[in-house]
């Protein structure tokens, strides 16, 4: 998402929080307005796409919002369901914006109204992209948001599925009811107030049945009420004039005893290749991470420097009964932390550079699919303190340590979905781009409702959008490792697509990356051979039941299993052009994980068109 969405005021120094302090006193007397912003967005919307060229669109017929279509084609001036993440974008509106690389003479309007068929429009093309609206320079990404919508409980519990209609010339009220299958037109009004349905132009949102016929309702919204807001507040008024006086006590005594952390740390973050974010305009929040003249520093905005006092107290002086784990870089601790369950990374002094880079990634970058940072301390040693997640790694489910029984196969593709949209959001939505470069099943946590968070960022790169490969040191874990990084260190968003193509197998098959292929262990075989030798077979879908995890019995659909193989092979291809991006491979994944019926692979890759409309987060 483009960073141009952010607005961002610099806050430097006590002698401008003063006018800032009662600035925030005097509007919070004032209400907000509630009908221009967002809290959360819904996992599911849908995009009524125009299709106006016949086109090859053997997906597009899987998917069960469009179960009319032929598998060879779709017909001309014909409309098509999308069904894509709706997101609250910065808190202020919903929509969801998808990656489009420019082309010779396209402008906004061009994008919106021919690539797009208006399901953006020029205005919110504008507001998220950096170029002019006359000078958009050929081949670069931009940002094509499409707005969404989620529902009302104040008009109605009963509809929770909506699809972005934009209107055509010749449309009506009855006509858009008759072609979406929704006929309470007084229920369509109501939900698009102002609408001039025979316009022929703007954008509607229109209930849709789900897959199943039936209409989605709303899911309950978790929060507080307007009136329990606004009696909050008068509590909150009162207490920033503490908070003013703590803030102040706590500036002084930060610029007296410093940060720990020596120059030597900038050398090291530098040649990880992570650098700070520029921006001419930063909020000051918590101490930045002190280095050479030479960088910024890191803004620590969404993130909250702890005491070493708070962390030992939380974790019982890090004792051995709160230990869970142990990583590459340090151990990790339980503990219960300001009202919050949390894992405490505890690292060494000598490994800034992957604390730094974790610490990097983390501030910066927030989503569902991704671990949340709390906070951080650098005290002694580096700490990382992190939101707990109940269920451990996908490494400890997948074989059966730690006593976690076994998943089924609807919750594998479900975990692989949610995998694949983190790693899409860091490698397409993020200003820079992040490689994670250690992607593996043990650096994908499972929380309690089994949905599934990436983790461990300590060895990302970053990029820019556009850039060639890098050149890098080798770090990472054998069996993840892509042919051209382990070979010459080239590093680009395609060797995370290969570690998560070999993830795609374990889900399949419960086996580590390694595998030992004898009694005596003496000998291994990497994953990706062993299902190779299955595709090299002439009836390979016959013989993939040789490596399909047995716990999984026979609750799964053999078609089902040899579509997402056929998928990891893909992600594993020895050329690193030839593998699929994530967003591709996520819109793989929401094939698979809605439909009951085929679909090729070889179709979903490479087809810009509609994948930049059917990719979800």
């Amino acid at each position: 998402m483009s960073e141009s969405l952010f607005s961002y005021a610099s806050i430097r120094g006590a002698e401008t929080t003063m006018p800032l302090f009662w600035l925030l006193l005097a509007a919070s007397f004032f209400p907000l307005r509630s009908d221009c912003s967002c809290r959360d967005g819904c996992e599911l919307a849908l995009a009524s796409y125009y299709v106006t060229d016949k086109q090859n669109a053997t997906y597009i017929a899987s998917l069960p919002y469009n179960p009319d279509f032929s598998k060879d084609s779709i017909h001309m001036n014909s409309r098509i369901s999308i069904p894509f993440q709706c997101d609250c974008i910065n808190g202020e509106f919903l929509g969801r914006s998808f990656p489009y690389t420019t082309v010779v003479g396209d402008t906004y309007e061009r994008i919106a109204s021919e690539h797009y068929h208006n399901l953006t429009t020029v205005e919110l093309l504008t507001q998220t992209n950096v170029y002019e609206v006359t000078q958009i320079p050929n081949n670069v990404k931009v940002n094509a948001t499409v707005a969404c919508y989620c529902g009302d409980a104040d008009i109605s519990r009963d509809y929770g599925l909506f699809v972005t209609y934009p209107l055509r010339p010749g449309d009506t009220l009855e006509s858009v009811a008759r072609e979406v299958g929704f006929s309470d037109l007084d229920m369509l009004r109501r939900y698009n107030p102002g609408a001039n349905f025979s316009a022929g132009q703007g954008i509607l949102y229109v209930p849709r049945n789900d897959s199943n016929g039936s209409f989605r309702p709303l899911k309950r919204a978790h929060g507080l009420s307007p009136g329990a807001i606004a009696g909050i507040s008068v509590a909150v008024v009162a207490s920033l004039f503490i908070c003013l006086l703590m803030w102040i006590y706590y500036r002084v005594k930060k610029r007296k005893r410093g940060i720990l952390l020596s120059s030597t740390a900038g050398d090291n973050f530098h040649a990880n290749g992570v650098g700070p974010v520029s921006s001419s305009n930063e909020i000051y929040q918590h101490p930045k991470l002190e280095m050479r003249s030479s960088f910024s520093g890191i803004q620590m905005d969404k993130s909250v420097e702890f005491s070493y006092e708070e962390l030992a107290s939380a974790t019982n002086d890090f004792n051995m009964s709160n230990k869970i784990g142990e990583g590459g870089f340090g151990a990790v601790y339980y503990a219960e932390i300001r009202g919050e369950k949390a894992a405490i990374k505890k690292m060494a002094m000598q490994a800034t550079k992957e604390f730094l880079a974790e610490l990097n990634v983390l501030t910066h970058v927030h989503h569902l699919n991704l671990v949340r940072l709390i906070g951080y301390c650098t005290d002694g040693s580096l700490f990382l303190v992190y939101e707990y997640i109940e269920n451990g790694n996908l490494s400890q489910h997948l074989r059966g340590s730690s006593g976690k029984g076994p998943l089924s196969w609807s919750v594998r593709t479900k975990i692989g979905l949610d995998s694949a949209r983190g790693l899409e959001y860091i490698h397409e939505h993020t200003v820079p781009l992040y490689i994670h470069r250690d992607i593996k099943s043990a650096n994908i946590l499972i929380d309690e409702k089994l949905r599934a968070k990436v983790a461990d960022f300590g060895l990302t790169k970053f990029t820019k959008p556009g850039d060639a490969s890098l050149q890098s040191k080798v770090v990472g874990t054998f069996g993840y490792m892509s042919p051209e990084y382990a070979r010459y260190g080239e590093v680009s968003p395609k060797v995370d697509v290969y570690a998560f193509g070999v993830v795609l197998y374990e889900l399949i098959s419960a086996k580590p990356a390694i595998v030992k292929t004898t009694e005596s262990g003496t000998e291994s075989r990497g994953l990706v051979d062993l299902f190779e030798d299955v595709f090299s077979q002439p009836d390979p879908k016959s013989d993939l039941p040789r490596l399909i995890d047995p716990r999984l019995g026979s609750d799964y659909s053999l078609d089902s299993v040899y579509q997402m193989a056929q998928l990891a092979r893909i992600c594993t291809h020895e050329e690193a052009q030839r593998r699929p991006d994530m967003r591709e491979v996520v819109v793989a994944l929401m094939t698979l994980s809605s439909s009951t019926g085929g679909w090729d692979v070889g179709a979903l890759v490479g087809n810009p068109a509609l994948l930049n409309l059917m990719s979800g987060r």
